[in-house]
């Protein structure tokens, strides 16, 4: 079975779990002992590295998922670009006086992609859901679209879950991006359960799903597809 070297988490909105979902990943491959490296490029709402918050934040969940130590090397390493404010990064960038421009952004992950070993596999998880400004001029969907990766796409399971995952379904498929499937993370007090949630995307968006329960394991299924 081929497997892909280089793969975009894309969500279908924010706040929905990818972080989580990446993380359970990296762990599946790891225990299966599989090469990989997962990297968070642009991060927003991230405390200081010597804030004691930043134990819960995105970069540390991913590092702490690779078995890395959390220093300024191994931060910078994952999260090159990251941000106090809790926005989308072109504002929060903006509120600190800083700028960041899609081409920038883009050759990292560029340089990153090509200095993976063959038989590795290398995990990019964007920010915010696929149409959230990336840039003053570019999207989720505009960095995705310059990488030419396939995506693997998480969605929640709250209320209006499904539209919001079959929107972002039909958007990749509109723009030509190669879709691996989704996963569908089980959101906090939804009025469903998750596997509901992924039956009916399956059924409208004939797009294989995937079911990661809140502080559950990722299913050998959805390793399986990388």
């Amino acid at each position: 079975m081929s497997r892909s070297s280089a793969i975009f988490v894309a969500g279908a909105g924010t706040e929905i779990g990818k972080t989580y979902v990446t993380a359970a990943l990296t762990r599946r491959l790891r225990d299966a002992g599989r090469a990989v490296r997962t990297l968070k490029p642009l991060a927003s709402g991230v405390p200081a590295l010597g804030d004691p918050g930043f134990a819960e934040s995105d970069t540390a969940r991913l590092l702490a998922a690779q078995g890395l130590p959390v220093t300024s090397a191994t931060v910078a390493a994952c999260s090159p670009w990251r941000f106090a404010a809790p926005l989308s990064p072109d504002l929060a960038a903006a509120r600190e006086g800083r700028s960041l421009a899609l081409c920038d952004l883009v050759g990292w992950c560029r340089a990153e992609i090509a200095a993976t070993p063959p038989g590795a596999t290398l995990l990019i998880e964007g920010v915010g859901g696929l149409m959230s400004p990336v840039t003053p001029e570019a999207t989720g969907l505009d960095w995705l679209e310059a990488l030419g990766l396939p995506a693997l796409l998480v969605s929640g399971s709250y209320l209006g879950a499904i539209s919001h995952a079959l929107t972002a379904i039909e958007t990749l498929r509109a723009h030509g991006v190669p879709l691996l499937g989704i996963v569908v993370c089980e959101s906090p007090k939804a009025p469903t359960p998750p596997e509901t949630v992924a039956a009916a995307i399956v059924r409208h968006g004939g797009t294989p799903a995937h079911v990661i329960a809140r502080d559950g394991a990722c299913p050998e299924t959805l390793a399986d597809l990388l």
